[in-house]
């Protein structure tokens, strides 16, 4: 008896000392998810099966827009136009429930060049032939087909319980999220001329470093700018025997490859993180000629403007310093271009603690990790009009808990996004997805 007595004594304290937040069950919501699952998986699966690559996705949109219809939503299909005048496949579908604010959920659906290697049942067989030349495999391998399925469930969810919340919600299938244009291309498009300004937007990428069944979400910058540059180096060519009748740009392609590492390591202060990474060498066509260039791809992330001009700066001065080492003339000098850009994903702060305090009261503070910001990008927070509309982003776990565990422990690391062998434990992740992502939604127009 003086043992129990003792230990609830512990426990009341605990209780007094130590706020818990227990998972408030929302029957409702959860025998929803419940009779969607099979539809869930089925189109988990499909997607799965079914990918198309940046600026293709045009069977990927037509089911999402047809999925959304039946659901009661306003589609409007073929929104965004590139640069080039090329029409984009963005998806916008609106459903309007009386007097209220507007929140914004958008999704992606683009796929990457990537062959699949999972051995699943319903892996990706799909090859295509891209802009190079190349025959490539084509796989979900980041999960957009995730990502997808959730916004489907959370759309079907908000339409058949109009009776919890008022205003309006307008779901966006993004496309071209991987060659981080397609947000660019859908605002170009006239997007909020067309379609209601919301007044929050919410977001959600899955990953294998949380486990599955759990999110993660936190205030402030999340991930990182990205910049994708083509550096060329212009050199003369020559006979592979006679060297010093040219300039090799092999030669100091390479040189700045190594000397480019010093650029992060030494430019930038250590407290400002930095990311620069060449991807990509290609140069040459038989192995006794020097040939007159070399092209380098190269990617860099960053969280601050002051960064991003660091690196820029940084790798001007090295490839023009290589160059005119080996002696390039003056109009020979290394070409440095800006293919793709985006900005930094930056949480709103009281919207993320808003949105962390719904998911810890409908799945349960166990289940809701922090956040921790990570260098890779994605382009969604251009639709926060630098950070003129509030906006979360947060992650949705997609691991096997007990190899996210062992792994941990030491053990063999999981595949990550843009693997061959990305294979989320779909179940249990599209429960979570749609339950955390309508609760948001729900609590963001509460009635």
């Amino acid at each position: 008896m003086r043992y129990r007595f003792a230990l609830a004594g512990v426990c009341l304290l605990t209780l007094l000392c130590v706020p818990v937040v227990f998972a408030q069950k929302d029957a409702a919501l959860e025998a929803g998810v419940d009779r969607q699952m099979p539809e869930l998986t089925a189109t988990y699966r499909h997607l799965h099966q079914n990918p198309e690559l940046s600026h293709h996705e045009e069977k990927t949109s037509a089911y999402l827009a047809e999925q959304l219809r039946r659901a009661g939503y306003t589609v409007t299909e073929r929104v965004g136009r590139y640069p080039d005048g090329q029409q984009a496949f963005g998806v916008v579908a609106v459903l309007k429930n009386g007097d209220g604010p507007t929140v914004l959920v958008r999704t992606d659906m683009d796929a990457l060049p990537v062959t699949e290697l999972t051995g699943l049942d319903y892996a990706s067989h799909v090859r295509t032939v891209i802009a190079d030349g190349q025959d490539v495999g084509v796989m979900h391998a980041c999960g957009h087909d995730m990502h997808m399925t959730v916004l489907l469930g959370v759309a079907r969810e908000l339409a058949a319980s109009r009776e919890r919340w008022h205003g309006t919600v307008v779901l966006v299938g993004q496309p071209s999220e991987e060659t981080i244009d397609g947000a660019k291309a859908m605002l170009a498009d006239n997007f909020y001329e067309r379609f209601p300004r919301p007044d929050f937007i919410l977001d959600t990428h899955d990953t294998n470093d949380i486990a599955a069944g759990h999110i993660a979400v936190a205030a402030g910058p999340l991930l990182a700018g990205a910049n994708s540059l083509r550096v060329t180096f212009h050199g003369i060519s020559s006979h592979g025997s006679r060297p010093s009748q040219g300039k090799d740009p092999i030669v100091m392609a390479s040189e700045f490859v190594v000397l480019a590492q010093a650029i992060v390591s030494r430019q930038l202060p250590s407290q400002d993180p930095g990311v620069l990474t060449v991807g990509t060498f290609h140069a040459g066509t038989k192995n006794n000629i020097i040939p007159d260039d070399a092209v380098l791809g190269i990617s860099m992330r960053f969280y601050s403007d002051d960064v991003r001009k660091k690196l820029l700066d940084g790798i001007t001065r090295t490839a023009n310093g290589v160059a005119m080492a080996y002696g390039v003339a003056p109009d020979r000098m290394p070409e440095i271009q800006l293919l793709e850009s985006t900005v930094p994903t930056v949480n709103d702060a009281a919207l993320a603690d808003r949105m962390k305090k719904v998911a810890e009261r409908t799945l349960g503070t166990e289940r809701v990790d922090k956040a921790t910001p990570v260098m890779g990008s994605e382009d969604v927070g251009y639709f926060a009009l630098d950070g003129k509309i509030p906006f979360v982003f947060y992650w949705l776990g997609a691991a096997d808990p007990q190899k996210l565990a062992a792994w941990r422990s030491g053990g063999t690391p999981l595949p990550a996004n843009h693997s061959p062998l990305f294979a989320p434990v779909y179940e249990p992740t599209i429960r979570t997805g749609v339950t955390a992502m309508s609760a948001m939604v729900f609590d963001l127009l509460h009635k």
